[in-house]
């Protein structure tokens, strides 16, 4: 059963929508979206280069487009005729209403799901009074040296229950949804001991299995050195084999996380110790993930692409070599996504967004993510980010589609099964109440989400 908090076609009064939309359950095995004038397919796999604006399309000026869902998976997408002589042909009547519940479209635009690759869901507190102190000059590893930014996360973090950050989680998860995620990436990291980071991953782990929206568990021991070890000699030293010998071992026993990541970043953890981090966590399962470069160019990106790792994020000031690097990953065959963050670049009023251009222009596969946290993105909304990434980045609207479906999917390690429209792949997909893409992001903020469909079910309506 889903929860209370999510609004579907089953509990929302027939006058929140239109009266084409039909009051059924949404247990139902199918599910047609029809009326579109534009379908977003994305069909052909990881866009890097010149590929990634190449987005797949289709059109119809009458809006005569239509995609069908049988039992949690795509099944065609097309001419509304096609698409209804065809699954006529394979036994499947939609115009049974036992088995099929339709949804007008409106003349409006489907595309996959949005994929956020980089979140920080789950915590507790807020940190607006940081405002104030980068308004007076304060950096981030300022804030954080003295006593500040994650650290004050962690010490209200330790204090929250699970069931508290289940609570607010689902918050913010709602929020997302709302704007067009389906699936999102979520890290602990605001522990930095092994019961808070276990208390964490396990969260995100109940969050997942109540749905709708699909979390993908990140462990990030490694996002700085826990407050306890600050006075030690070698402090950072002793806390990354705290996080190797303590932390990791217990989060492979919980088998709720899918990966580890690590902040690598001058002043936080160096190349070599990124690197011991996540071999252990390599070792024992978890795929590694890297915070890089963000602040300084630290040799993060090369240690992604030295590692094979399925994504590098931040990226706001990377090394020339860091980026050869990358584009030498990419032209291998063993692409490290390039998972950028304007909001971030946003709210800490930073002049560098991340050299996306170069990136996309040198071949490396470019996804982009809301990096939502309580002290540096407060931004649970993937479509605002994606006009960011065209105002401020210089991405064309189909290159910042691309990046939060299929290349988020890769970056997610979920790319055969999620970020596009096609048959047998997952039925996540937003239906959005303009007639094109392309003014997905033109309307900076708008509320364009009509509905919200998860593996084939109707989740959320606007």
């Amino acid at each position: 059963m889903m929860p209370a908090w999510v609004r579907t076609v089953c509990d929302v009064p027939q006058t929140v929508y239109p009266a084409a939309w039909p009051m059924t359950p949404v247990a139902r095995p199918g599910l047609l979206l029809e009326g579109a004038r534009e379908i977003v397919t994305l069909a052909g796999g990881l866009r890097r280069g010149t590929a990634q604006g190449q987005v797949a399309t289709m059109s119809a000026a009458d809006g005569g487009l239509a995609v069908a869902c049988w039992e949690g998976q795509i099944v065609l997408a097309g001419r509304r005729d096609e698409v209804l002589r065809r699954l006529a042909a394979k036994g499947l009547d939609p115009g049974d209403g036992a088995r099929f519940a339709r949804l007008d479209v409106a003349g409006g635009t489907v595309t996959p799901g949005l994929i956020d690759p980089h979140t920080h869901l789950v915590f507790a507190g807020s940190r607006e009074s940081e405002i104030e102190l980068r308004r007076r000059g304060a950096t981030y590893l300022e804030i954080l040296a003295a006593g500040g930014g994650i650290l004050s996360t962690v010490a209200a973090t330790r204090l929250a229950s699970v069931d508290e950050l289940v609570t607010q989680g689902r918050r913010w998860l709602l929020e997302m949804l709302r704007h067009g995620a389906t699936t999102v990436e979520a890290k602990s990291g605001y522990g930095l001991e092994r019961a808070a980071e276990l208390r964490q991953l396990e969260a995100i782990g109940r969050l997942d299995a109540e749905g709708p929206v699909e979390l993908v568990p990140t462990f990030l021991g490694a996002h700085a050195v826990a407050p306890e070890f600050r006075g030690r000699p070698n402090a950072t030293d002793a806390y990354v084999r705290d996080v190797i010998e303590v932390q990791l071992p217990a989060v492979a026993a919980q088998r709720i996380a899918r990966f580890c990541d690590v902040f690598c970043e001058q002043g936080v953890f160096t190349v070599d110790q990124s690197r011991q981090v996540l071999l252990a966590g390599a070792r024992l399962g978890l795929g590694p993930r890297l915070h890089a470069d963000e602040l300084r160019p630290s040799g993060g990106a090369e240690l992604a692409a030295e590692l094979g790792a399925l994504a590098a994020d931040h990226l706001g000031v990377p090394s020339a070599a860091g980026i050869d690097a990358l584009a030498g990953a990419a032209d291998a065959g063993t692409a490290v996504v390039a998972t950028l963050l304007p909001a971030t670049s946003l709210f800490l009023k930073g002049e560098e967004y991340g050299p996306a251009r170069e990136l996309i222009d040198r071949g490396v596969p470019v996804a982009l993510g809301t990096d939502f946290n309580p002290g540096t993105s407060p931004v649970p909304n993937l479509h605002l980010v994606l006009s960011l990434a065209v105002l401020r980045m210089g991405l064309t609207p189909s290159e910042a589609l691309a990046a939060v479906t299929v290349n988020a999917a890769h970056a997610l390690g979920l790319g055969d099964s999620h970020g596009t429209i096609e048959p047998g792949r997952q039925a996540d997909l937003v239906a959005w109440d303009v007639p094109a893409h392309g003014q997905v992001p033109y309307w900076l903020g708008a509320g364009l989400v009509r509905a919200v469909v998860k593996r084939g079910r109707v989740v959320g309506i606007d």
